[in-house]
Formats: structure tokens, sequence, C-alpha cells
């Protein structure tokens, strides 16, 4: 049976993808994640998956596919990644708040097999996300609660106690994390079921 990678350490990705019935291990890529000079939000989105993806395949002993995504919130052409403290956090939530931006994933899924990369799709999902106007008060319970920080724009969708996310057009499960629609369709291109046989 060929080994099925997450590269990813995203609690939200690991139950997307255990969702699609897919028998998976984690490897947590390391890799630089910052934006070159010039790179449009949606190539950045993608070539980090890319990347991510690449990264873990140097650490494989087994043939594999292996699967990496990078989700990025996009307000007025400006990628907001995940604050580094409170304050940025605040500064995220607040410019959001009332607002439509978008969220776009980039995911590259790859087949490794005898030492090398045979196969590699990547493609970007986006939606349009708009925002309630949440309460000062909730805004800061949630700054708080400490778990704005590992989140791109500082929130997340699924979040019942926060809830700031009004309507979405496109994938719910993209702006979580993991566009599980697009990624079905390229899991069949490459050749995947879940028996894990080609």
């Amino acid at each position: 049976m060929i080994e099925f990678v997450l590269a990813s350490g995203s609690p939200r990705r690991s139950v997307l993808l255990d969702g699609m019935g897919v028998d998976f291990i984690v490897i947590k890529p390391e890799i630089d994640e910052t934006v070159r000079d010039g790179e449009t939000p949606h190539d950045y989105v993608q070539r980090l998956s890319r990347e991510k993806a690449e990264a873990v395949t140097q650490k494989l002993q087994v043939d594999a596919y292996v699967l990496a995504a990078d989700t990025t919130v996009i307000h007025d052409g400006e990628i907001l990644g995940k604050p580094v403290d409170e304050d940025e956090a605040r500064r995220m939530l607040l410019r959001l708040r009332g607002q439509q931006h978008e969220v776009c994933t980039g995911f590259t899924l790859l087949h490794f097999a005898n030492g090398s990369i045979k196969t590699t799709i990547t493609r970007m999902t986006c939606s349009a996300v708009q925002m309630r106007f949440y309460a000062a008060s909730e805004m800061e319970n949630w700054i708080n609660s400490g778990e704005a920080f590992d989140k791109a724009g500082a929130y997340a969708i699924q979040s019942e106690s926060f809830a700031p996310v009004e309507v979405v057009e496109g994938s719910y499960d993209n702006v979580v994390g993991l566009p599980t629609e697009a990624l079905k369709v390229a899991l069949d291109e490459i050749g995947y079921s879940s028996s894990g046989v080609l």
C-alpha cells in the first residue's frame, strides 16, 4: 500500500481529510513562508503549497502521495497572514469587520515513487467571505482565548463562540483550510483511491 502524507500540522486540515475517507500520516514541512517581491497572493499560496509538498518528499523513505496546502486571507489585494500578537490580531479583525474579503487555498498533490516526484498537481480555490459587524467585546474575547494566532486573518469560520462570518460564496471547506471539492477531483486525476492502489 502506498503511504498518504498530509504535509501540514493543521488540525483542521486533518479533520477535513479524514472526513474524505483518506488514511494518512502527518509530516510537517519546514520552509520559508516569506512573500517574494512582486508576488501576487494567488501565486504565493500556490508556490507555498508546492514548496511544502516538495520539502516533505526529502523526508520520505517509501513511495507516497503527498498533499500540502496554504490558505491565506486577502483584503484589498493584501495578504493577511497569522497575527504575531494581540495588537496585530486586533488590527486584522477591525479591518475585516463588516467587510468582504477573499480566502484562497493553494494545494499541491504529488506522487512520489522510486526516490523522485512522478506527478504534481497544483490547484487553487478562492471563496468570497462577508464578515458580520461583531462587537468589540466579542472580538476581545476571541483574541483573549488565544485561538486567533494560528489562523490567517486572525479568525476561524468554524468558531461557534465567535462566529465572525456572515456569508460565504464558494467553498466553505476552503475557508476552513482545504477545498475538499477540488481535492476530490485532483485525487481522481492522480490515480489515488482509498485503497492506495494506482
